[in-house]
């Protein structure tokens, strides 16, 4: 991932995730649960522990089956994170506080519902970080954050998408060169790890050439919310009108089998980058997964900020929809050291730059 060309440097540097209470997210789900049904849903807040761990600590407590196990979304091992799961359990009572507590986790709600809880059904996240150890100009960030507010940030995928030091998109090229993944869900996790590095070439090029949140002939239009699209037509006004609403968006490809759905110059910065990431291109072909979009673009809502600690801290709050990450908004703040729970002093965390 490539520095943005949206705005200048960032006004300051910080570290972020020195202890779990410095990274909060929350999930905005997308339906309630009804009250009645054979599924009981479990509003959970955990710390120190990965969502997949979690489930399947879920599933041993009450003795069912991994797959019966239901979430919306993975959440980060290193925050406090308040999210929903929900359990099979057919003719069953609810399992007792006792039995599904730990000191790691807080049950908020229960409810039961008539379906499971499935991957992707949440209309996004709120969160709440705050960065320590803040040196730089301070001055700026306010005119920084009003900036992102009103014109958004350019629409990468996160670091952690790409595992520790990129592992997940090493093993995906591994996978693609021959060596087979059996494991289900690591293959899923390599495939998109790889997705997602060749979405972000194509938004980095875009940047680049400061396309990024414009409409270029032969865009492939996302409307906002939606994975619908529509192919631009040139000099339109009124589609200028409803990307300064934030109606659509210019959307990116997330790569599979046969031809992007853009065309013109926006599918010639498509193939020109994807030429450059051949083995990747290739090896998501022949996975077997569908062209689909993303938007090139993502704006922060219900943003908030403060300062604490005589200015040494700055708290951010904002929501973002679903598939969105926390660290993208962040980079165009700050360069941050990630140290992920752990002691900065003496410790060589992961900085904004290197990740990128």
């Amino acid at each position: 991932m490539r520095r943005s060309a949206i705005l200048r440097a960032p006004p300051i540097s910080a570290i972020i995730r020195r202890g779990q209470d410095d990274f909060l997210v929350e999930e905005i789900p997308l339906t309630e649960p009804e009250g009645e049904g054979e599924h009981l849903w479990l509003l959970i807040e955990k710390r120190g522990e990965n969502t997949d761990d979690l489930a399947r600590r879920l599933a041993r407590a009450t003795g069912i089956p991994p797959a019966a196990v239901g979430y919306a979304g993975r959440k980060d091992k290193h925050a406090i994170a308040r999210q929903w799961f929900s359990l099979h359990l057919p003719g069953r009572d609810d399992p007792t506080a006792e039995t599904l507590a730990e000191s790691s986790l807080r049950i908020l709600r229960q409810a039961r519902h008539s379906r499971k809880l499935k991957v992707g059904a949440l209309r996004g996240n709120r969160f709440r970080l705050r960065l320590c150890d803040v040196t730089g100009n301070r001055d700026a960030v306010t005119e920084r954050i009003q900036q992102i507010a009103m014109q958004g940030v350019p629409n990468y995928f996160g670091e952690q998408r790409f595992g520790r030091a990129g592992g997940n998109l090493a093993r995906a090229r591994a996978m693609f060169a021959g060596r087979p993944e059996r494991d289900r869900n690591r293959r899923s996790l390599y495939l998109s790890a790889a997705r997602s590095a060749l979405f972000n070439a194509i938004l980095a090029e875009r940047v680049r050439q400061h396309s990024w949140n414009c409409l270029l002939p032969g865009e492939a239009v996302l409307l906002d919310g939606s994975r619908s699209y529509f192919t631009a037509t040139p000099g339109d006004a009124a589609l200028d009108l409803r990307l300064a609403d934030w109606d659509i968006h210019p959307s990116g490809a997330l790569w599979g089998t046969g031809e992007p759905p853009s065309s013109g110059e926006a599918r010639a910065i498509e193939h020109a980058v994807a030429a450059d990431f051949q083995d990747i291109a290739a090896g998501l072909s022949a996975a077997g997964l569908r062209q689909e979009r993303r938007p090139l673009r993502l704006r922060p809502s219900e943003l908030t900020w403060g300062w604490e600690n005589d200015g040494l801290s700055l708290v951010l709050d904002f929501s973002l929809p679903a598939g969105a990450f926390a660290t993208t908004v962040l980079r165009e703040i700050a360069d941050y050291i990630d140290v992920g729970g752990r002691d900065p002093s003496g410790v060589v965390g992961t900085t904004h730059e290197q990740a990128q």
